[in-house]
């Protein structure tokens, strides 16, 4: 894939990118509604931040049960039956009156059917741009950023009518505007998609699951690229799930800012930088994500802080660095497990930074919440570039050639 538009005459890709768009979309005004509307109610910024990103709390333990389906379902019936659960789970969340109680145990069984949706949908984005391709090993690298562009774009113009729709509606009134769009996903994806079959034979089974996760964890260079991809930027989401705490009257703002960091980012990424440059740009990546959140320990202006967030995630682009390394350390039939692992243990670690810091904010304040999570995201990414650097130096050279 040489250009955009490439992507975009490919057979499926289409219909696939708007289904996506329109879950981002419902993802974003539901989580700041419900992040809203639990706020509210108890006055705890660990409360709020865990109703944000509490679904991604029960991601891993979905992908040790159920992402074998991620090669071994119909990506489309998937895909559609994945969006379906969470337009009804988002209906559930907006009933007046639910307990405290049952509104978080419909956040982890959200979190046990997303386990399975992230490594359907990119496992089809790469089998559609294998089938489609034309510029080489770049389509999937190209594609994604593409999705992560649009993920971008829904965020700022989710985030931003979110606002304006917790200013002038409740809470519950937004929770039911997001089922409609997961609603909207799933028909997207059921008429938009073709029926192929799964990429792997067998049934989804607990079994399948482990052994496939335990083939992949068994190189370490491919353990490597899972924590870096799962632990940097989980602790920096941890960042934004004060938002709400940080700035009540502002976080739809910074969290509109954040997604307008990541969109330069991942232009900047997938399209500007040469595959030379691209290749080493994991680790400043990583550090630009963290190091712009230390000054939030002055508990900065809104404007300033705006500022400081925009920039910092411009760094979230390290992402499809180290996705494109994934993919190349990745068997091609295990293409979508890996994906979806990696979907998982990201939003996984997301939800355990989330309720960290909002942990820490309880004790502290959500201002030196941020700032102490941004030193552990700098402290690990050191840690990893290190080990990297190690693995490289010890791996055996290549055999000559006879």
């Amino acid at each position: 894939m040489r250009s955009y538009q490439d992507l975009f005459r490919t057979p499926e890709f289409t219909p696939l990118f708007v289904s996506a768009a329109a879950q981002t979309m419902a993802q974003t005004v539901g989580g700041l509604a419900l992040g809203t509307l639990v706020y509210r109610a108890t006055d705890s910024p660990l409360l709020s931040a865990v109703s944000m990103f509490g679904p991604s709390l029960a991601q891993m333990l979905g992908a040790t049960l159920f992402l074998s389906g991620a090669d071994r379902l119909p990506p489309r019936r998937a895909l559609a039956g994945v969006s379906l659960a969470f337009a009804a789970g988002t209906a559930l969340l907006a009933l007046p009156g639910l307990p405290l109680g049952a509104l978080f145990a419909v956040i982890f069984v959200q979190g046990l059917v997303a386990s399975l949706g992230g490594g359907v949908r990119w496992g089809l984005l790469n089998e559609i741009l294998a089938d489609g391709a034309r510029g080489g090993n770049d389509g999937y690298l190209l594609g994604r950023s593409v999705f992560n562009m649009m993920s971008g774009l829904m965020q700022i113009t989710g985030y931003a009518a979110g606002g304006a729709l917790l200013a002038l509606l409740s809470p519950r009134a937004s929770l039911l505007l997001s089922a409609a769009l997961y609603a909207a996903a799933a028909a997207g994806a059921r008429l938009g998609l073709t029926r192929r079959p799964p990429r792997a034979a067998g049934r989804p089974s607990v079994a399948a699951t482990w052994r496939a996760n335990a083939r992949l964890f068994a190189d370490r260079s491919r353990r490597l690229a899972y924590l870096g991809l799962w632990l940097p930027n989980g602790l920096i989401v941890g960042c934004e799930s004060l938002y709400v705490s940080y700035a009540p009257g502002a976080a739809g703002t910074l969290f509109a800012c954040a997604a307008l960091g990541m969109l330069a980012g991942d232009v900047t990424v997938g399209r500007l930088l040469p595959p030379a440059v691209r290749r080493r740009a994991a680790t400043p990546l990583l550090l630009l994500l963290a190091v712009p959140y230390l000054a939030f320990a002055l508990h900065p202006p809104v404007a300033v802080a705006a500022c400081l967030v925009t920039l910092a995630s411009a760094g979230f682009g390290a992402s499809l660095v180290q996705q494109e390394r994934l993919m190349t350390l990745t068997p091609a039939e295990l293409s979508g497990h890996a994906l979806g692992l990696h979907s998982a243990g990201m939003l996984t670690m997301q939800g355990v930074s989330a309720s960290l810091a909002g942990a820490v904010a309880q004790g502290t304040s959500p201002a030196a919440a941020m700032a102490a999570t941004a030193v552990a995201s700098i402290a690990v990414t050191a840690t990893l570039a290190a080990a990297s650097r190690r693995t490289r130096a010890t791996a055996p050279s290549p055999a000559p050639a006879p």
